[in-house]
């Protein structure tokens, strides 16, 4: 086993992460120079985030940020499940079904208690 076999060996996982980063690079370097480049107010205000940005790092954050991220994540994993259920539910017949259908259920549950609460609503 000489350098030469684990060169050639490897070659291929170094091209494939070769042409992976320049794919991505690529478009950022592109849009720099190609891009016409005109920043103005409403551009670089705060997006999603609800604050400025490049401020003190140490800000209180509003609390419903990590509920929204919660239920998010919650229904996310949802449709996590659901994928992988639908693709064995001839294999795991009425059984898997109905299991299937309690976790919805409190899923539904939960949703509606959210939604009950002020949960989803932003003011």
């Amino acid at each position: 086993m000489g350098a030469a076999y684990l060169a050639n060996e490897y070659a291929p996982i170094v091209i494939f992460l070769v042409i992976a980063v320049l794919m991505g690079a690529a478009p950022l370097v592109l849009t720099v120079l190609l891009a016409e480049q005109r920043p103005d107010a409403e551009k670089n205000s705060a997006y999603e985030c609800g604050f400025e940005a490049f401020e003190d790092a140490r800000l209180q954050i509003d609390v419903r940020f990590y509920l929204l991220a919660i239920l998010f994540v919650v229904f996310d994993l949802e449709s996590a499940f659901l994928f992988p259920w639908a693709i064995v539910l001839d294999d795991i017949g009425l059984f898997g079904f109905v299991e299937m259908m309690l976790f919805l259920f409190i899923l539904v549950v939960g949703y509606a208690y959210a939604w009950k609460k002020g949960a989803l609503q932003w003011e």
